[in-house]
């Protein structure tokens, strides 16, 4: 009996990013070997040639995989602008083949990308969700935007997934509170923003905090910012980290900061609740839709005052940094457990096969 097979596309599960992170996440579930599935790399991080060069190289091996091992289902993983068009060539090509598509959109801010093309361009975009057999949407959303644009195309809601893990170690007496700063460093994702709050929260002389930024970006200038606030005793900018070393950095961390100005489903706050941690994080994207006041604190975006009372909070308030992490990881096992996530997955391909 022949075995059922999907094909995967998206970026290399060597860079860095969310998809990177999602697919690493599901590689590890029954899925992949229920499916057989195969994944190509369209993508990774580097200079314009390193990406032409990935793009060539896994547009070739997926041609190869749909004329040789012809699969039951192409999942493909796309973003904006440039990861877009990669996935548009693919899925063009399944049509060809006459091979159910799955199209996965992880872009928070696709709407706005859509809203800023040329005509041609959003025609190219609706044409290529209609032409999909199911879009999966990040949440409910995203799914009403999707439909927006492309009122024809058949759209899911799908979240990103974490396994669940045991709750972190609480620090005892005078042992500092680690707060963690995941992603990439920048206005976008508010690091420069937390710097800030985080001075104004330290300055009543209390030390019972450090944090931790870890991400690439702009990491000199966090570096030269955390110079210019003085506040480089309790703050350490580390860069970029491995994936195999942001499990351990989580395990020694109490509690998730990220004040973003845009998000679509972040999978350092899924990662954090699923380790038991209590997040700050601004109301923006899909973050409400992750957390509310039962299991997290929201705040507005760009709003230092907010965000320092928020980690004083949270830093200084033992049981309720407890309670909000130990809810956030209910929240998980509830409802964004990769065991349920990838059955989801398991039921569509079952249901767009032909």
């Amino acid at each position: 009996m022949n075995r059922q097979r999907a094909l995967w596309a998206s970026t290399s599960t060597s860079t860095r990013g969310g998809i990177a992170s999602f697919v690493r996440t599901m590689q590890a579930t029954p899925l992949w070997e229920l499916w057989n599935v195969r994944h190509v790399g369209t993508h990774r991080n580097g200079t314009v040639a390193t990406k032409i060069v990935a793009f060539v190289t896994g547009l070739g091996a997926f041609v190869t995989a749909l004329v040789f091992d012809r699969p039951d289902v192409v999942h493909l993983h796309t973003s904006v602008a440039g990861s877009f068009i990669r996935k548009a060539i693919l899925a063009w090509i399944c049509r060809i083949f006459r091979v159910p598509i799955v199209m996965h959109v992880h872009g928070s801010d696709f709407h706005l990308f859509y809203g800023r093309s040329p005509r041609p361009m959003k025609a190219l975009i609706r044409a290529t969700l209609t032409g999909a057999d199911v879009v999966v949407a990040l949440g409910d959303r995203w799914a009403e935007r999707l439909e927006r644009i492309a009122p024809r195309a058949y759209v899911v809601s799908v979240p990103n997934a974490v396994r669940p893990c045991h709750p972190v170690r609480q620090p005892s007496g005078s042992e500092p509170v680690h707060v963690l700063f995941l992603g990439c460093i920048g206005d976008r994702k508010g690091a420069f923003t937390l710097l800030d709050a985080w001075a104004k929260m330290i300055g009543d002389g209390n030390g019972r905090a450090r944090l931790t930024l870890a991400g690439d970006g702009e990491v000199q200038r966090a570096r030269d910012r955390v110079d210019e606030l003085s506040v480089g005793s309790t703050v350490t900018v580390l860069g970029w980290l491995a994936p195999d070393r942001v499990p351990e950095l989580l395990a020694t961390s109490q509690v998730l900061a990220l004040p973003s100005r845009n998000e679509g489903q972040p999978m350092a706050i899924l990662e954090a609740m699923a380790h038991g941690l209590c997040v700050v994080a601004s109301a923006v994207g899909g973050i409400p839709e992750l957390i509310d006041d039962r299991c997290g604190v929201l705040v507005p975006v760009d709003d230092v005052d907010a965000l320092a009372h928020a980690l004083r909070r949270v830093v200084y308030d033992d049981d309720a940094r407890i309670r909000l992490g130990s809810q956030a990881l209910q929240r998980i096992r509830a409802e964004f457990d990769v065991d349920v996530v990838w059955r989801r997955f398991d039921a569509l391909y079952r249901e767009v096969r032909r």
